[in-house]
């Protein structure tokens, strides 16, 4: 009865430590194939967006993707050296400006709306900063 209850025992631990993640030794990160999702083709929904009536800077856009709105923690950026991995890989999805503006502004998914935190003359200006370096 009492082996019984070690082997039950390491069983449990066993399993625990799997679950964990524990034996792997390495910690896991989103990669680009885990994320759910691609970047619609379609137009977006322009309705109400007032950063698409301005004309924005590329130059005040890389601090706002780099500042206090932390885009490269999601987004991979090479030229603001953002190797985020959660949301669409900027470089290979070559978004449009009017695409930028609308999930900047708007949220959608997983993409929290930054309407309400940034001006519209932030959002454009960060929409032709990624325009600008992905060739979008």
């Amino acid at each position: 009865m009492r082996r019984t209850h070690v082997v039950a025992a390491l069983l449990v631990l066993a399993i625990g430590l799997l679950a964990a993640g524990c034996l792997s030794g390495t910690d896991q990160a989103a990669t680009p194939d885990k994320v759910v999702g691609e970047v619609p083709v379609a137009a977006p929904d322009t309705e109400a967006l007032p950063a698409l009536d301005l004309t924005g800077d590329p130059v005040a856009g890389k601090a706002v993707f780099t500042g206090a709105s932390s885009c490269g923690g999601c987004h991979t950026l090479a030229d603001a050296g953002a190797s985020g991995a959660v949301g669409p890989n900027l470089d290979e999805s070559k978004p449009s400006n009017e695409l930028v503006v609308t999930r900047v502004t708007k949220g959608q998914g997983g993409m929290p709306a930054f309407g309400e935190q940034l001006t519209p003359q932030q959002i454009a200006d960060v929409a032709a900063y990624i325009t600008q370096s992905t060739g979008g």
